[in-house]
Formats: structure tokens, C-alpha cells, sequence
């Protein structure tokens, strides 16, 4: 253990805290934080839309979701550039890169234009289906600006102002780009969906199966312990989570069971993530009744928090994070309560999530209630139970420890 610890803590940590400060990482990472209320919006709609079982006649808000949350890829074409922009401090290109991505991923979503001149799109491929389009459009216009950032048509002491000079300069990159998209879409009648589609499939199905399910928990819970933010995974995880909920919402609206179990962050709020990433809730309930008054008073100063599952002051301030005897339950838990979890959803015991629900802040149980309903509470409480048998035994020893310590006279210096 002291070697993997010292190796975790010198090697692996530092090189994958180094890859989320990565320009390209963080602004894709930056650009998701951006589009989170959208999503939110959907969440608040899922919430309201409780009212349609007791209040007759309530009007259909799906339009709510289908602007915010229906319309998530175009959001991100527009912000990765932007932000790789942003932080390459090119501030006087960052909005024309985020324009130009907004420009090429509306092509590349083939739309059919009428003889009477209108135009049609295939709505679904605004959301989250055209996600991983809209990041590798981002991506690509951030990457081609960035080429042609020290390119310019005139020379240095052109008399011209420099507006006129940006705006011939910018037109090459942008025609580059588009030039691109035409030949894809309009000469080889290439559909980029369709290709991403296919090879995200395999992806995909890993994901939705049980060991994949287990993997996505696992590796954030791991990452978290070791005091490395789990968003470094989230342009992974966002691509999978939100066609996968996508598809269960339009299952159900057409009368069918939703398949798709990895589905979004209602999972971590429902069962898996009680207190937040690492099931870390029964540790701070466990705290409160500690013998050392260390813990007591961590358990007292993160109980509130920890209900509206954020853990950040438990997991750094117990702390969790580089602390072995509490790094190892969290990672039991890593893993066996998404098993448990994914078999009772599989086995139907508890329903699918089915709605968009990004409000993981709810206080326990009523988020689980709203994804699953009440049957999602008993598995709830099933877990519930497990967590806290896993967490005991290893806060007992902590809790001993921490005990010994405070009970040591303390050592007065020699005058």
C-alpha cells in the first residue's frame, strides 16, 4: 500500500492534474460549467412536470427542455473555440472562432433546404446526439485559429486599422474551415452523425453494460481520492450520459421501457453518489458520533453539505483524499454499489431514469424518488445499509487513531 500510495502521489496524481490544466481540456471542461444551467432548466421542468398527475389541464413545458437542454450542441460548437481562445489570451479572435464553430456545425448537421427556400433540420442532432459533433467542430476551429493566429494578409506597418486588417485576416482561417464542411456534406454527401454513431457503438455499449457502469463510478471515485477533480472525464462522460438519456426519454414518450442504465448524473444522485462521489454520506453520519472530537467536529461542519450530496469539505478536510484508510472503503463503495445498483435497474426492481435531472444538489431521497420512484427509495435504503457496513470497520480504526492522538499530553518546548 505505501508504494502504490507513493507512487499514486508522486507520479499518476501530478500527471493527470497536469492533463486537466491542458488548454484544450480545461476549455472543453469550461464549456461544459457554461451549459450546465441549460441543463438545469430541463431538470426544473422534470420537477414541475409532477404537477401534471394532480393539477388537470397543466400545459406541456417540453419546449422548456427542447431550447435548453434539446439544444446543447450547438452551445458547445460556439464555446470550445471560444474559451481555447480565451485562455490562449487571442481575445480579439475568441468571439469569430465561436461564431465560426456555430457556422460549421450548423452545416454539418446536413440540413434539407425546400425549392420554396425553406429549411429543414433534424432537431434531435441540436442536442445531445450532435454532442461529439459539436466537440470536434470546437476543437477543429480552435485548432485551425490558433494556426493561422500569426498569419496575416498586409504587413506590419500597413496603414489600414487594424479592424479592417482582422477582418481580411480572419477570412482565410473561416473559408479554410467551411471549405471543409462543403466538401464533406455537399460534394461527398458525407454524415458525419452517422460515422460518430458507428464508432461510438461499441463505446456505447460498454458503457451501458454492467462492468462499463462500474468503470465510469470507479475511475472518478479513484481520481476524487486522490484529490484530482473527477471533471477531468467529463467530456467522456457528458457524451455517453446525455444521448443515453435522450433515447430512454424518447422510449418512454413513445409507450416503451427505457434501456440504458449509465445514464446521465441521476444515478450519482439517486444511489451511487450519496453525499456525493464516493458514497461519503455515512461517513460524515459516522462522524457525528466519534469518540475523537476532531471528527465530531467535521462530521457537525459537513452533515449539511454532505445532504445536498457536495463532499468537497469531507473529502478534503477529513480528509478523505490521500488518506489510506479511508481511500480504501471509498473505493469498495466505488464498486459495489454501482453493481448492486446496476442489477437491481437490470432486473427491474427500480425504475429506469427516464428524465433529465441535473439537480444532484436535492436533498437525499427526493431525488431517487423523483428519478425512480418509490421502489428507487427501498433501493435507496438497501444501499444505504451497504455503505454503511462497508465504511464502519474503517472508521473505527480511523476514529481510534485520531482518538490516541488527542489524548497525547502535548509536548511543551524546553526553555
Amino acid at each position: 500500500m505505501d508504494r502504490f500510495m507513493n507512487w499514486m502521489t508522486k507520479r499518476f496524481a501530478p500527471k493527470v492534474e497536469a492533463f486537466t490544466k491542458n488548454i484544450w481540456v480545461d476549455s472543453i471542461q469550461s464549456a461544459i460549467m457554461v451549459i450546465l444551467p441549460m441543463i438545469f432548466i430541463g431538470s426544473l421542468v422534470t420537477l414541475i412536470s409532477i404537477l401534471n398527475n394532480y393539477i388537470p389541464g397543466m400545459p406541456d413545458l417540453t419546449p422548456f427542455t427542447t431550447f435548453s437542454f434539446g439544444l446543447i450542441g450547438i452551445f458547445i460548437a460556439f464555446l470550445t473555440p471560444y474559451f481555447v481562445m480565451h485562455k490562449k489570451e487571442r481575445h480579439n479572435i475568441k468571439l469569430i472562432a465561436g461564431a465560426t464553430g456555430i457556422s460549421l456545425f450548423l452545416m454539418l448537421l446536413k440540413p434539407t433546404v425546400g425549392d420554396d427556400g425553406t429549411i429543414k433540420f433534424i432537431l434531435e442532432r441540436f442536442g445531445p446526439s450532435g454532442m461529439i459533433t459539436a466537440l470536434l467542430v470546437g476543437v477543429g476551429v480552435a485548432a485551425v485559429m490558433n494556426l493561422f493566429h500569426r498569419f496575416s494578409l498586409f504587413k506590419k506597418d500597413t496603414k489600414l486599422p487594424d479592424f479592417i486588417v482582422e477582418w481580411f485576416d480572419f477570412l482565410v482561417p473561416i473559408a479554410l474551415l467551411l471549405a471543409i464542411g462543403w466538401v464533406l456534406i455537399y460534394q461527398l454527401h458525407f454524415d458525419i452523425f452517422e460515422m460518430i454513431v458507428s464508432v461510438f457503438d461499441p463505446l456505447n455499449a460498454i458503457s451501458q453494460s454492467l462492468l462499463g457502469f462500474v468503470l465510469f463510478n470507479f475511475i472518478g471515485v479513484v481520481l476524487f481520492s486522490f484529490g484530482v477533480s473527477p471533471w477531468v472525464m467529463s467530456p467522456l462522460w457528458y457524451a455517453i450520459w446525455f444521448p443515453a438519456i435522450e433515447e430512454n426519454a424518447a422510449l418512454v414518450a413513445k409507450g416503451l421501457d427505457p434501456i440504458n442504465i449509465n445514464t446521465f448524473e441521476t444515478f450519482f444522485s439517486g444511489w451511487v453518489g450519496v453525499g456525493g462521489l464516493g458514497a461519503t454520506l455515512p461517513l460524515v453520519v459516522l462522524f457525528l458520533f466519534a469518540k475523537s472530537q476532531k471528527l465530531k467536529s467535521i462530521g457537525k461542519a459537513t452533515i449539511v453539505p454532505s445532504l445536498f450530496n457536495i463532499n468537497e469539505p469531507v473529502v478534503y478536510g477529513a480528509p478523505v483524499a490521500f488518506n489510506p484508510i479511508l481511500m480504501v472503503p471509498m473505493w469498495i463503495n466505488g464498486i459495489v454499489i454501482p453493481v448492486i445498483v446496476y442489477l437491481a435497474l437490470d432486473w427491474g426492481l427500480a425504475a429506469i431514469p427516464a428524465q433529465v435531472f441535473q439537480l444532484w444538489y436535492t436533498p437525499l431521497g427526493l431525488s431517487t424518488y423523483l428519478i425512480s420512484g418509490f421502489n428507487g427509495l427501498i433501493l435507496l435504503a438497501f444501499v444505504l445499509i451497504i455503505m454503511f457496513i462497508i465504511w464502519f470497520p474503517f472508521y473505527k480504526v480511523y476514529d481510534l487513531q485520531e482518538l490516541k492522538k488527542e489524548q497525547q499530553p502535548e509536548e511543551t518546548p524546553n526553555v
